[in-house]
C-alpha cells in the first residue's frame, strides 16, 4: 500500500503534516515565464510576466499564457490582436520582477522598470531590447477556463500564433539553437523561487524508434 500523502485540492492540503502551503505550483515546476509586451488602443506600452505559459503547437507555432483576472495584457490583446513574448534570462531577472508591479493601465512598465525596447517587424508592440529571443505573435484564441461543473473562472487562456522570431546570433552553434547559452530562468513554487537552465544540468535521451 502506498504511503504517499493524499489530499483533494478543493479542501486544501491542511490535513498533510508539515505542509502549510498549497504545493501545486511547486510540483508543476519549473515553468517557462511568459514575459508579454502589448500596446493598449491608445498606445500605452505594457510589459508583464506570467508563470502559466508554454508552447502548444509546432507548425504553426502557437504559444499561450493564462491570466488570473482580466489584466492589462489580456485587455490589450483583445483590443489589438497582437503581443510579443520575450525570453527572460538570468541577467534580466531583476528587471522582469520589477515589471510585475501591480500598477494601473496608464503606467508604462518599460519606463517603470527602466527597460529599453526595440521595434518589432510585423506587430506593433515593442520587444525587450536586452532579451536574446523574442516572438512576435498575433492573437488566435482566448478561452475562459471552467471548473468540471462548468462554472466560469476569472482565469483566461490567451493563445497566439508566432509570426516572427528574433534570435541573438550567439545562441546558435553547430547548426542548432543552444538552450543553455541564453541562461534562461524558469518559475518555481512559493512566493519567489526561480531556476536557471545551465549546461551542468543537461542530459540527453533519444526517442524510441
Amino acid at each position: 500500500m502506498s504511503n504517499h500523502h493524499f489530499y483533494e485540492p478543493k479542501d486544501g492540503p491542511a490535513g498533510i503534516p508539515g505542509l502549510d502551503h498549497d504545493p501545486l505550483n511547486s510540483i508543476v515546476a519549473p515553468r517557462p515565464i511568459g514575459w508579454i509586451s502589448t500596446l493598449s488602443e491608445d498606445g500605452t506600452r505594457n510589459l508583464a510576466p506570467y508563470s502559466f505559459f508554454n508552447l502548444f503547437n509546432y507548425r504553426p507555432p502557437i504559444i499561450g499564457f493564462a491570466s488570473m483576472g482580466w489584466k492589462d495584457s489580456a485587455a490589450n490583446i483583445a483590443a489589438t490582436g497582437e503581443f510579443v513574448w520575450n525570453l527572460v534570462t538570468r541577467d534580466l531577472a531583476d528587471v522582469m520582477n520589477r515589471s510585475a508591479a501591480t500598477v494601473g493601465p496608464e503606467v508604462d512598465e518599460f519606463a517603470l522598470a527602466g527597460i529599453a525596447t526595440l521595434p518589432s517587424r510585423l506587430v506593433k508592440p515593442p520587444r525587450v531590447a536586452a532579451s536574446p529571443v523574442a516572438f512576435e505573435c498575433r492573437h488566435t484564441q482566448t478561452l475562459r477556463l471552467e471548473t468540471r461543473e462548468g462554472r466560469a473562472l476569472d482565469q483566461w487562456m490567451i493563445l497566439g500564433e508566432v509570426v516572427g522570431i528574433h534570435i541573438a546570433p550567439e545562441l546558435i552553434a553547430e547548426g542548432a539553437y543552444k538552450t543553455t547559452a541564453a541562461h534562461p530562468i524558469l518559475r518555481g513554487g512559493g512566493p519567489g523561487d526561480y531556476f536557471e537552465i545551465r549546461e551542468d544540468s543537461l542530459f540527453k535521451m533519444q526517442r524510441p524508434g
